[in-house]
């Protein structure tokens, strides 16, 4: 009995400690003999809050790497992460906070068809057995509609007039 508690409590410990390893996997790989590079695989692997790093950096070259959409170049100055903005540098902690969120906003802007379907969602309610949609195409005036399929219409004909036209041509 006394073996099986510690085998539990080993078990435990171990979880916990798979657990652990799991969170330090490396995200980011350097590439050999780069320094900054390793600086910022450094800054990445330990970043406390990965789940806020959604953009990825892309190495292109030696301190050159695409942040989203956008062209960046990074240097280590004074053992700091520094990226070049405009006509400064920002801090990694800076420029992250500030272009991550627009890089964000420039992925969703090129999805536009995402964009459309959860407004969609959003719009459709059920309300009972009808169907209420309100489109922003057609105003916010609510369409009443039964969820089931309307029979299909069968094609418009032409008019004897049109006909007797079509055979003098």
């Amino acid at each position: 009995m006394k073996n099986l508690k510690e085998a539990e409590l080993e078990i435990e410990t171990l979880k916990e400690y798979i657990i652990e390893l799991k969170q330090r996997v490396a995200v980011y790989i350097p590439v050999r003999d780069d320094t900054v590079d390793s600086r910022l695989a450094e800054y990445i692997n330990n970043y406390p809050e990965r789940s806020r790093l959604k953009i990825m950096f892309m190495r292109e070259s030696e301190g050159i790497y695409q942040f989203g959409t956008k062209k960046i170049y990074v240097r280590v100055e004074q053992g700091k992460i520094i990226i070049r903005v405009g006509g400064g540098y920002l801090s990694i902690d800076e420029f992250l906070d500030i272009y991550t969120p627009l890089e964000l906003e420039k992925l969703e802007r090129k999805d536009p068809l995402k964009k459309f379907s959860e407004k969609v969602a959003v719009q459709r309610t059920l309300i009972g057995r009808e169907l209420r949609e309100s489109s922003p195409i057609r105003g916010s005036s609510p369409v009443n509609r039964s969820p089931q399929r309307s029979p299909k219409r069968a094609s418009p004909k032409k008019s004897p007039s049109k006909r007797i036209a079509d055979k003098s041509e």
